[in-house]
């Protein structure tokens, strides 16, 4: 949905249809009640005339997830124009077309399955792009982060609905801007870059939110965005890491009320306010370490 509250561009709706349905179980007492639990649906991907993948999703925003998986696979180059984005709702399928002729047979028949979340694929290369990358000089202020974290954590969401969802956020200074969710986290970032690519959106004044851990697959994406900045409530891998070091990325994780972790680009940091604040409340730190431990 697009918030009117002059806050977020994009904010999730957890009343929307077709996002979730009620089904009844029985609790630890064996009492009956209905719970709203996520959907998934498929959605096939397509580049002119070939067809790419198909992604288990929840179904919201195709358009921008189609453009942005395009984009953050390499299959959508710099500058490339896009002549049209076409989803039909009835196969589930969105066609991406552009001014010229593609071909990625090639890179299709190579794929890393990424960790965690089993439905996504990174095609081709992993580093392909990365070599020379420098990301923008930016600052990122730790008041930043801690008004952050306390929006987002208070914004309504289907996680807070339903759970077995990961969430990520486009954000400028202490405002976030765009709040996608998905099945996987891999589809939420996907989300953001496309709606950037449609948007023309400038990433370089831009912290990326993740409620996901910090992987290397994530640490790419991220950089191929241009984004210099990416913080979760969750950790890191090692291999994450070393590729934000590597490409100058500032890496901020388990972040915790006025808690977290820098270990990479810190010089970006600039520590204006008190660490020394109120933690978070019980409600968002069990939030965040069951999304930490989300498989999904």
């Amino acid at each position: 949905m697009t918030s009117g509250d002059g806050g977020y561009l994009i904010a999730p709706d957890p009343d929307a249809v077709r996002l979730t349905r009620a089904v009844r179980g029985v609790d630890h007492e064996g009492r009956e009640q209905d719970i709203a639990v996520v959907e998934e649906r498929p959605l096939t991907i397509y580049l002119n005339g070939q067809e790419i993948v198909t992604a288990m999703t929840i179904g919201d925003y195709p358009e921008y997830l189609a453009l942005g998986f395009l984009r953050n696979q390499g299959m959508l180059r710099d500058g490339e124009a896009v002549t049209g984005v076409d989803y039909d709702d009835e196969l589930e399928v969105v066609v991406v077309r552009t001014d010229r002729p593609t071909d990625h047979e090639e890179k299709l028949k190579k794929k890393t399955r990424t960790s965690g979340c089993a439905v996504g694929t990174v095609f081709g290369d992993m580093m392909e792009g990365l070599e020379g990358l420098r990301l923008p000089q930016a600052e990122v202020r730790t008041s930043w982060l801690y008004a952050l974290a306390d929006r987002i954590n208070r914004t309504p969401s289907l996680y807070l609905t339903a759970g077995a969802i990961h969430g990520t956020v486009l954000c400028r200074q202490d405002r976030p801007l765009v709040y996608m969710e998905d099945v996987g986290r891999h589809n939420a970032v996907d989300k953001v870059a496309g709606w950037m690519l449609r948007e023309g959106a400038d990433p370089a004044d831009k912290i990326l939110y993740t409620t996901g851990r910090l992987t290397s697959e994530m640490v790419i994406k991220c950089a191929h965005m241009g984004i210099p900045v990416l913080a979760s409530r969750s950790g890191f891998t090692a291999w994450g890491v070393e590729i934000a070091q590597q490409v100058g990325l500032t890496l901020i994780g388990r972040m915790r009320g006025r808690r977290f972790m820098c270990l990479a680009g810190e010089d970006r940091l600039v520590r204006d306010a008190d660490a020394a604040g109120p933690d978070e409340d019980r409600r968002h730190q069990r939030k965040g370490r069951d999304l930490s431990e989300e498989k999904t």
